[in-house]
């Protein structure tokens, strides 16, 4: 039986094998694990139930892994995993772009695969498992103000001068959470991945980048000649903005 505490993960992938023995490697590291076959049966399982995770396969018939993590996000912001055949960063990059907080190629080792699971919902609210992460923890009820901005801890909301609530991904909330604590500070990429996916850079590592991507198009006034977010040659990113922290 279900503990009331326990982290619930959907599993979504066509291919019968991988997502049983997945569900199965899952199940035995004390999680509650759904399995759907494509995105129809993912959206009826979360009518139905409430889910912290999920790990959405790319290549599906029908909806592919893109399109159903871009309905997702048009209504939650649960956090998704992909999972891509696609040894390129093509596929990894577009899942991003579309708001996908993590990737996994195949082939892929389970264990690697828990790892990101648990590294995402260390960074989410109300998690069973949940423990301090690097540099992005602070007292429940801290709000951030900067340049009419609202970032609101608790609530996990980002409020604009107008009140109005700006949608953020997991991603991109941990990752400003990172950049609005460090305000003045240059932080490489090794560095922000550390601190918002608990993983160094790879080489070829693009993930900062295009999340760094989405956050100036939604708070920076011109995304194309960023004001907040700072780049930073040869360095990496630098948020300038001067923050009041306000605690409840």
């Amino acid at each position: 039986m279900e503990s009331p505490n326990q982290t619930t993960v959907v599993v979504v992938d066509d291919d019968v094998e991988i997502r049983e023995l997945v569900g199965k490697f899952l199940s035995q590291h004390q999680l509650n694990v759904l399995l759907a076959e494509n995105g129809e049966e993912l959206f009826t399982i979360l009518e139905n139930n409430t889910c912290d995770c999920i790990v959405l396969d790319v290549m599906m018939p029908g909806d592919d892994g893109f399109e159903v993590c871009r309905k997702l996000r048009a209504s939650s912001q649960i956090p998704v995993i992909m999972l891509t055949a696609v040894t390129d960063d093509t596929d990894k990059i577009i899942g991003l772009e579309l708001g996908a907080d993590d990737y996994l190629t195949k082939p892929f080792n389970p264990r690697e695969l828990l790892a990101r699971i648990k590294a995402i919902l260390r960074r989410h609210p109300n998690q069973a498992v949940a423990t301090e992460t690097i540099n992005a923890q602070g007292p429940a009820g801290t709000c951030y103000l900067f340049e009419g901005w609202r970032l609101d801890k608790e609530a996990r909301n980002l409020t604009a001068s107008d009140d109005v609530e700006i949608s953020l991904s997991t991603g991109e909330y941990d990752l400003l959470i990172a950049m609005v604590q460090n305000s003045g500070r240059v932080l490489n990429r090794d560095q922000l991945l550390d601190m918002t996916k608990n993983r160094s850079a790879g080489p070829f590592d693009r993930s900062i980048d295009i999340q760094i991507s989405r956050l100036r198009q939604k708070i920076e006034a011109n995304p194309k000649k960023p004001k907040l977010i700072k780049t930073v040659r040869g360095g990496g990113y630098m948020f300038t903005a001067k923050v009041k922290v306000l605690h409840a």
